[in-house]
């Protein structure tokens, strides 16, 4: 296999491990939040900060590193407007899942302790998961776009 392939296999894998991995952690995150089961929430909470950090921090470490490597492979620069797009629709990304990390661990940490001490959720849990909601859009529509950039590498 040549290293071009390697590259591009593995930034295929990271990025249906980055968008994979978010999409079905917001998907039950969300769908456990409605049901308002402090069990449930706590549970499904402290597994969505694991996957976060075993499947969704790798990913976004490998997507630059074979990307930066596939552009110089295929002679391609920064200047490409489709690598711009997608650099800032990256960086738009990141800049959604930091506080989206923080709130996951806040959320957690909130969900356990009610589930500890028997005690309702605090109305911060509630506005810091309509935060990290919030934050979930953008971030999904711009990964939405980065796939159309890269697959179809308009001028």
């Amino acid at each position: 296999m040549s290293m071009y392939l390697l590259y591009k296999l593995l930034h295929i894998l990271s990025s249906v491990v980055l968008v994979g991995v978010g999409a079905g952690s917001a998907f039950y995150m969300l769908f456990t939040l409605r049901t308002r089961n402090i069990e449930a929430i706590a549970a499904v909470s402290r597994l969505v900060v694991v996957a976060d950090w075993c499947f969704t921090t790798p990913a976004i470490l490998v997507q630059p590193l074979t990307g930066y490597m596939l552009m110089r492979m295929l002679g391609v620069t920064f200047e490409t407007p489709w690598i711009q797009w997608t650099l800032a629709l990256y960086l738009l990304t990141g800049i959604c899942w930091l506080p989206v990390v923080w709130l996951q661990i806040r959320l957690r940490d909130m969900a356990c302790a009610a589930q500890c001490t028997g005690a309702e959720l605090p109305q911060l849990f509630w506005r810091y998961a309509k935060y990290w909601e919030l934050l979930g859009y953008p971030a999904f529509i711009a990964m939405v776009v980065v796939y159309y950039l890269m697959v179809f590498k308009p001028n």
